[in-house]
């Protein structure tokens, strides 16, 4: 790791590269990026059908405690997925795989609105199961799930079937829903014009791979609320995280990217999922990096001043002090 340019930069600007050690150049072809140059599965927008997947056992996802707030006519309780449907409204008029890997990175956080057959609230308070919005191609059938109220409601006009109500629900259990099923995947705000997304089954198969698991606890921390104890919690919450650099070529050889402040500080960029450094597209490759490599790379640089995590955005910084339980995985000596 001794490989540093030194140019001034920003966060947002074109980033710094530094030479990885061994344990750094992992293989990449695990990374989704090849998916980007796939097709896009195109679903017809038909009459919403309601049931559940073709598996005879699988149920909608468990509604979160506050579900049955969010539920009917209170669902405006439950605010937009504003991340995500800002990356439906980028949408081109005929999305590439790229595109849609786009909008995926920000599906990683938050909560969707499902929409209900009947009164969402009511079922749930008889313990019925929840007839959920679903779309048919062919002889395949897709999740349907919205990043706000607005959406959903363009779906009901489209359709006209006004006896149905909303219920937000944690993006982790939707996902655990989908997969669990038979779907073919997740079309997103499905009447909204080319600001709507069809996210393949393969593709969520492979996003949950590569995080292991559906909770994404890294996207959700950064893109959550911020609060004087956010970077803490964070610095914590990397000990035992799935982590990725961005690694490309430099004049020396492989490199991966650091960011220089406005201030002067060398901040190492650190990924929470491989989208966020396709996100970049800067033709750079996703790496692993375990936490105790980080901490290895920390304690060897000296002149690193933090992390900078995520930055397509939403992007935070961290500093040493935040960093403490990590830097204290590196071994003695």
């Amino acid at each position: 790791m001794a490989l540093f340019s030194r140019g001034k930069r920003t966060p947002d600007e074109q980033p710094e590269s530094v030479a990885p050690s061994d344990a750094d150049a992992a293989d990449t072809d695990a990374a989704p990026g090849a998916a980007a140059d796939q097709s896009v599965p195109h679903v017809g927008i038909s009459l919403s059908t309601y049931g559940r997947a073709t598996t005879p056992a699988q149920q909608p996802p468990s509604p979160s405690p506050q579900a049955a707030e969010h539920a009917a006519g209170s669902g405006a309780q439950a605010s937009d997925n504003v991340l995500l449907r800002d990356a439906l409204a980028k949408l081109p008029a005929e999305p590439t795989g790229r595109d849609v890997m786009a909008v995926a990175r920000q599906l990683l956080q938050g909560h969707l609105f499902l929409r209900v057959k009947g009164d969402a609230r009511a079922l749930l308070a008889a313990g019925e199961n929840l007839p959920l919005a679903m779309l048919t191609a062919g002889d395949k059938q897709f999740a349907v799930a919205y990043s706000g109220l607005g959406a959903l409601r363009a779906s009901v006009l489209a359709d006209g079937d006004t006896g149905t109500s909303a219920m937000a629900q944690p993006v982790a259990s939707v996902l655990r829903y989908v997969l669990a099923g038979t779907y073919a995947g997740l079309v997103l705000d499905p009447a909204s014009g080319q600001s709507r997304a069809v996210i393949p089954r393969e593709l969520l198969e492979r996003i949950v791979e590569e995080a292991g698991g559906t909770e994404f606890p890294i996207k959700r921390l950064v893109s959550g609320e911020r609060t004087p104890q956010t970077a803490t919690e964070i610095g914590r919450a990397l000990v035992d995280a799935k982590l990725w650099v961005s690694v490309g070529q430099t004049e020396q050889g492989p490199g991966i990217s650091e960011a220089r402040a406005n201030d002067g500080k060398r901040l190492l960029e650190i990924f929470s999922h491989p989208l966020e450094v396709i996100a970049l597209d800067r033709g750079t490759q996703p790496v692993p990096m375990t936490p105790a490599q980080l901490a290895a790379v920390l304690i060897t640089e000296p002149g690193l001043d933090g992390v900078l995590i995520d930055p397509a955005g939403p992007w935070i910084s961290l500093t040493r002090d935040n960093l403490a339980p990590v830097l204290a995985l590196a071994p003695e000596g």
